[in-house]
């Protein structure tokens, strides 16, 4: 029997994009003067991380594990794309405070627009929700996730996404023949 709370999350789960779906296109600024396309990423995995604010205690954490994890997911090829209803000018603090390696997208005008797509949103509060999404080579999303706003989700979930792209070798993927 599930729990009450189980259910709260199975419910919140339910409402950012499923694994399967095309990952909706957008262009956020990455810079005051520059804006980036997800469409124009595509040939490599992409990790879309949504968090709600630049310097809040848990966003710096979560931004600054995968700063510091930056190797292993391009080991796999894929890039990463910090997004959040932020301003530009903002998000450029941030990431000089921070030493931050990887792009932060501002969703700030119209506010929250690329997040709700995502379903990715907090209406009542105003910024996005702390959620994950892993897209493969052609854009559709391979692996999503909604952790709690106050909960840093590390990146185990994230990689295991990425290692599932991964091809396999054909030595690993079937069984050893025995000649007797």
């Amino acid at each position: 029997m599930a729990t009450q709370a189980n259910q709260s999350n199975q419910v919140e789960q339910s409402k950012i994009l499923a694994a399967g779906t095309t990952a909706p296109d957008f262009a956020l600024r990455s810079a005051p003067d520059k804006t980036m396309r997800l469409s124009e990423q595509r040939g490599r995995p992409i990790i879309l991380a949504f968090y709600p604010a630049d310097w809040s205690p848990v966003c710096g954490d979560q931004m600054a594990l995968y700063n510091e994890i930056l190797p292993d997911f391009r080991e796999y090829g894929a890039d990463l794309l910090g997004i959040s209803v932020d301003g530009a000018w903002c998000h450029a603090a941030f990431a000089r405070d921070r030493r931050l390696h990887f792009p932060l997208l501002s969703d700030f005008e119209p506010k929250g627009a690329v997040s709700r797509m995502y379903g990715a949103y907090r209406t009542q509060d105003g910024f996005s929700e702390r959620a994950l999404f892993v897209l493969d080579r052609d854009g559709v999303v391979r692996w999503s996730y909604l952790s709690p706003v106050n909960v840093n989700p590390g990146a185990d979930g994230i990689l295991n996404a990425l290692e599932s792209l991964t091809p396999r070798s054909p030595a690993f993927s079937t069984p050893a023949q025995v000649h007797p």
